[in-house]
């Protein structure tokens, strides 16, 4: 039974930890900054139980280049020395596994110029922009009047032929 609570720190309480691997360019934290200034903080800055930051560099770093005074802080307790070195590069590297869907993203893309939102706030440069809308928004969706091929052997179990188990 583990309660997820959110406290709020001082921008100067959280200590940075010293070797952390993953780097943070100034664009990464213009980005960031201006997602936290349109939207306010959604996600807590993670410390261990001495104030040393687990997860979250990259939005303490903007937090302070806003001249914020408070940011939202998670204590992850219950954690050994080697699960949090362990979560800390985790949160870093599973970011890299994630793969984008180019028709989606086209889709998302297109719905947020219809809302008239800023497109820079997705975070991605003009550049990118200009390429992801070009890619087709329906290429990641099915058709609705596609219908899956389904082999008769298969059929029976679904609709209770005899001697078939449903």
């Amino acid at each position: 039974d583990q309660e997820f609570k959110i406290e709020w720190w001082p921008t100067s309480q959280p200590i940075a930890y010293a070797r952390n691997a993953h780097k943070i360019p100034q664009v990464a934290i213009d980005k960031v900054a201006a997602s936290i200034q349109e939207f306010s903080f959604r996600q807590s800055i993670v410390v261990d139980q001495e104030g040393v930051i687990i997860a979250a560099h990259a939005r303490l770093l903007p937090a302070k280049k806003l001249g914020l005074e408070t940011v939202p802080i998670h204590i992850a307790t219950g954690l050994t020395e080697g699960w949090v070195k362990a979560y800390r590069l985790m949160d870093n590297r599973s970011h890299e596994e994630a793969a984008w869907d180019l028709g989606l993203i086209a889709a998302e893309l297109s719905d947020l110029q219809a809302l008239a939102v800023n497109l820079s706030l997705t975070g991605f440069d003009t550049g990118e922009l200009e390429n992801l809308m070009e890619q087709d928004p329906k290429a990641g969706l099915t058709d609705e009047d596609a219908t899956p091929e389904v082999r008769e052997a298969e059929m029976g179990r679904f609709i209770g032929v005899a001697g078939q188990s449903v």
